[in-house]
């Protein structure tokens, strides 16, 4: 529940019908288990972050998400992903794809899902070692994991790896 009071349903786009569906394979009971946990190597004010969302953010040049598909097959999600360049320039060229939530306010200010200009003020601050120049973005209605591993986190992290990042913030949509 929210501080306000109002409760959040990360299913209000989608169809009752796919909607009452897909909670149903969702478990009642809460994650149990040992949280994964990888501890920074060197403290915060010297690592390299880059950014990562699920909202299905683009620039307007790059291909579009694939939702007709999705529209067609509720259970699968376009595995591709898109990298947003730290660039501020670039902001204004910004686009979202996604069936599961409502793009309005992204476009207006792309650091409610992506915070790259607050991560830029932290970098330029010193709270952080340094901000990527790449930051990355997919669709985050992901059903079959394995497919999306290779074509999206696997080319990903390579890049991440060439630009030495050390860390990644994931902001899911």
């Amino acid at each position: 529940m929210q501080p306000s009071g109002k409760i959040v349903d990360g299913f209000h786009f989608l169809p009752p019908s796919l909607a009452a569906w897909i909670r149903k394979t969702i478990p009642d009971a809460p994650f149990a288990g040992p949280i994964p946990w990888a501890p920074l190597k060197r403290p915060i004010e010297q690592t390299a972050f880059a950014l990562v969302t699920s909202a299905g953010i683009r620039l307007r040049s790059d291909a579009p998400f694939d939702m007709e598909r999705e529209k067609l097959e509720p259970t699968w999600g376009d595995r591709s992903h898109r990298r947003i360049p730290k660039d501020p320039a670039r902001r204004g060229e910004i686009a979202v794809d996604h069936l599961h939530i409502n793009p309005d306010y992204i476009l207006q200010d792309i650091n409610v899902m992506l915070p790259i200009d607050r991560m830029a003020e932290l970098e330029r601050e010193g709270a952080i070692g340094r901000l990527a120049e790449t930051h990355y973005s997919f669709y985050g209605f992901q059903w079959d994991s394995t497919e999306f591993v290779e074509t999206a986190i696997a080319p990903m992290a390579a890049q991440m790896e060439r630009e030495k990042v050390e860390a990644a913030l994931l902001t899911p949509a």
